[in-house]
């Protein structure tokens, strides 16, 4: 509304009135000044309850914000009720009985001298402090009701006035003005976060070759933005169900790898790339996971790129905490969105590394083989030649040696061509396996073959999620090794017989080297990603002296459940 149309309104509302009404004008002139200061929303929400309450002498006042079905509250802004009284009263009030029930689907001013007489009240719960006089008044945004300005107990036992009725009025059409420039301002603020998300993510994803670690990426920068209590990526699971692969949360135990089953009234909305909105994980009938208690309000969005639905992004929020505006439901939707394009871009960029990976290996098992094999055969020719023809016993058996020594090295590169030449389709799926290619890829950086020991019947005792993430951590305790410890020598034990300190059967990855060791100071993102890697699945990862003399070195144990 124009604000000369307000100072219209309010002056034909003056008109007629008292004399203590109009002796209270310049104090309602500065309580419209002080609720038009500012444009963040809940500072304004929290402005407006104060100077309300001043400007009628009440001891409380409240603002009751409808939620977007129009049927309770999705927020109550208090002034004057203590911290310790917040607490003893609990629960605040959803608006789905009682007098604020009734306010919210009659918006029209009320003012009564006792609460308790009116037949639309419901009590107080155990702790709330005595209220007695009430007045009541919506406000609105434009057109639309936004919610409803209560105040409570007039200062000195005396009732509500006309004159406070009329005040608070006119104040409750300026608090609207306020809280929709505030809403603007703050859906703005949130936009630019959220694009601010989007860039970051697609950034980090085009930064980096791992796809697990993409897909963590998502759900940090989701559940950031969405402020909520986890950010989750759930893929297809191959059953016609959907998985949690990466979660972020402050207590991810029982997260990862949780399937939501194909029966799930959820998973055909989601596959079919249609958000689901929930406002309470807890009780809707619809989240039949395990997990699903543990949250409140949440948002199930697709990612979808074009017609490819790669799977869904979730954000939960705990439980008793606000629900998802619409403006934040539009903005989140947008972020799948983009993430999953981002995604879609990242799979095509590791694709194209990976070729020309591919590429590079068939081009060094050409050169092995055309050119490393035929010089040291020819070599081992000439030391045959010259053992035949060596006259000192001493010298035929060294030579005779170093013969051997080049038939074994052949055999090795031989070993290693068809090891290079081998396509990632062609190898047997075992966690052995697995571990193995891991560390014939890691051997081109480290200049060297690490050495690899098996505990245990490990193809067959270790999951696949926990396998998954065990190739995960083995490949981060790799590429530490090779960027940073300058070893010599590397060993790894994967061994699956042994016990967590709770009892349970589990599986422990042990990668020790002999290099430089992790310095005082130095970054320790690798090992912190070690370490949330095992604690989503109930484990722990540590780190301790290495091979070298003296303990120099680093030596990183990681382990899981089986």
């Amino acid at each position: 509304m124009d604000p000369l149309a307000i100072a219209t309104e309010a002056t034909r509302s003056l008109q007629g009135m008292s004399t203590e009404l109009t002796a209270r004008i310049p104090q309602l002139l500065e309580a419209m000044r002080s609720v038009g200061t500012g444009l963040e929303l809940h500072s304004t929400l929290d402005r407006i309850t104060r100077t309300a309450a001043e400007l009628a002498d009440a001891r409380y006042a409240a603002i009751g914000i409808i939620d977007s079905t129009g049927e309770g509250l999705a927020d109550f802004i208090t002034y004057g009720v203590t911290k310790e009284q917040h607490e003893r009263i609990g629960a605040l009030p959803d608006g789905h009985h009682g007098l604020l029930g009734a306010l919210i689907h009659q918006p029209a001013p009320v003012m009564l001298t006792d609460l308790s007489s009116d037949p639309r009240s419901a009590g107080f719960p155990p702790g709330h402090p005595p209220m007695r006089t009430f007045l009541g008044v919506p406000i609105r945004v434009g057109a639309e009701i936004f919610g409803n300005l209560y105040l409570t107990e007039k200062r000195g036992g005396r009732e509500f006035s006309l004159a406070d009725l009329n005040m608070v009025k006119i104040l409750a059409t300026e608090a609207g003005i306020a809280i929709g420039n505030a809403r603007v301002h703050d859906e703005e603020r949130q936009r630019m976060r959220w694009i601010d998300g989007s860039v970051a993510v697609t950034t980090a994803l085009l930064s980096r070759g791992d796809a697990e670690d993409a897909l963590s990426v998502v759900a940090e920068q989701a559940r950031r933005l969405a402020d909520s209590a986890a950010g989750i990526v759930l893929l297809p699971d191959g059953d016609g169900g959907l998985e949690m692969v990466a979660v972020s949360a402050d207590d991810p135990s029982g997260l990862l790898g949780t399937v939501i089953p194909p029966h799930s009234p959820v998973v055909s909305h989601l596959l079919a790339g249609e958000p689901v909105f929930i406002d309470d994980s807890a009780t809707d009938p619809r989240m039949i996971t395990e997990v699903a208690p543990r949250f409140g309000p949440s948002m199930l969005l697709p990612l979808k790129s074009g017609d490819r639905v790669l799977g869904t992004l979730a954000t939960p929020r705990a439980r008793g905490a606000r629900r998802f505006t619409p403006a934040e439901r539009t903005l989140a939707a947008q972020f799948a969105a983009q993430a999953a394009l981002a995604l879609v871009m990242a799979e095509a960029q590791r694709d194209r590394e990976r070729l020309a990976v591919y590429e590079d290996r068939d081009r060094i098992a050409r050169d092995l083989h055309d050119l490393v094999i035929q010089r040291l055969f020819a070599t081992g020719l000439m030391l045959e030649s010259a053992q035949r023809n060596a006259v000192v016993p001493d010298v035929k058996v060294k030579v005779g040696q170093a013969v051997d020594e080049l038939d074994v090295t052949i055999q090795e590169i031989r070993t290693a061509i068809f090891a290079l030449q081998q396509g990632p389709a062609e190898a047997p799926a075992g966690l052995r396996t697995r571990v193995l290619r891991e560390l014939g890829t890691a051997a081109v950086p480290l200049g060297f073959q690490p050495s690899a020991n098996f505990v245990g019947p490990v193809d067959a005792k270790v999951g696949e999620l926990t396998g998954k993430n065990l190739i995960a951590a083995l490949r981060e305790a790799l590429s530490n090794a090779f960027r940073h410890a300058r070893a010599s020598r590397m060993e790894v034990v994967v061994d699956a017989t042994v016990t967590l300190p709770d009892g349970r059967p589990a599986v422990r990855l042990t990668v020790a080297d002999d290099g430089v060791g992790i310095p005082e100071g130095g970054r320790r993102s690798g090992l912190r990603n070690l370490a949330k890697r095992a604690e989503s699945l109930g484990g722990s990862s540590s780190y301790g002296p290495g091979l070298g003399e003296d303990g120099g070195g680093t030596r990183v144990v990681w382990e899981a459940p089986l």
